[in-house]
């Protein structure tokens, strides 16, 4: 597998069998994609998954370790794409998940009708206004910031892409909580669970993730809050189960 400036291999957060080519002035996963794939309901045995925002594909690779339905993956950054397609034939999961190299705002268009069972997305968190494009790394830059796609954005053509009754799994940042239950009901996705991740017990939620279901009805569920670390600074036993 041939590597290209800064590359790296790495073994998987939640799995040493699984391997993923990253970057540290390119694309580095969080996080935030561990617990994205982890809250997210599979389906099991039939129905179609889209990941939206893939970056280099560590999404579709840690959900295919739990379903084997078909995942297409959805990444506007050409160097990023290929980063994921050569990660995906690193675990010879080419028969399972597809790499998309196009605009997310695309993706209606293309598969019109063809609704998915499950879309997710780990989007860019910042708006604009207060980035200086010109004095950041591009490729983080777009990213991590609504540079190519907006939060509004990302939401309707989720909406337009799930099938109804369907669902919609989304990480963000707490600040955007209100835009984005508004936005989810604007769009017809109407929030189910959501769950507020904290650093450790005394500090503010830091991470946000929410599932929300197309047509569905008002009955939303707030799931305890989760801990990352605990008070020794280890992972919670929570963050254990899902590492370990």
């Amino acid at each position: 597998m041939s590597l290209q400036g800064d590359e790296r291999i790495d073994y998987l957060y939640t799995d040493q069998s699984m391997q993923i080519i990253q970057s540290p002035s390119v694309f580095s996963y969080s996080i935030d994609a561990v617990l994205l794939a982890n809250f997210a309901r599979l389906p099991k045995k039939r129905g179609k998954i889209l990941d939206l925002c893939t970056g280099n594909g560590v999404v579709p690779l840690l959900m295919s370790k739990y379903t084997p339905v078909p995942i297409k993956a959805v990444e506007i950054q050409a160097r990023l794409i290929d980063m994921a397609k050569r990660s995906v034939a690193l675990n010879k999961k080419e028969g399972q998940i597809e790499l998309i190299h196009d605009d997310l705002k695309q993706m209606p268009h293309r598969f019109g009708n063809d609704k998915f069972d499950l879309v997710t997305v780990n989007p860019p968190y910042f708006d604009t206004p207060h980035v200086n494009h010109h004095n950041k790394n591009e490729y983080l830059t777009i990213a991590r910031h609504e540079v190519m796609t907006n939060l509004e954005e990302v939401i309707e053509t989720s909406s337009r892409l799930v099938k109804s009754g369907g669902k919609f799994v989304m990480v963000h940042r707490p600040n955007r909580f209100v835009d984005i239950i508004y936005l989810l009901r604007h769009y017809k996705l109407e929030p189910k669970r959501i769950q507020f991740v904290y650093p450790k017990e005394g500090k503010e939620a830091n991470i946000l993730l929410i599932e929300a279901v197309r047509d569905g009805k008002s009955d939303v569920h707030l799931l305890p809050p989760f801990y990352v670390f605990d008070e020794a600074g280890e992972y919670s036993k929570a963050m254990k189960a899902i590492v370990y």
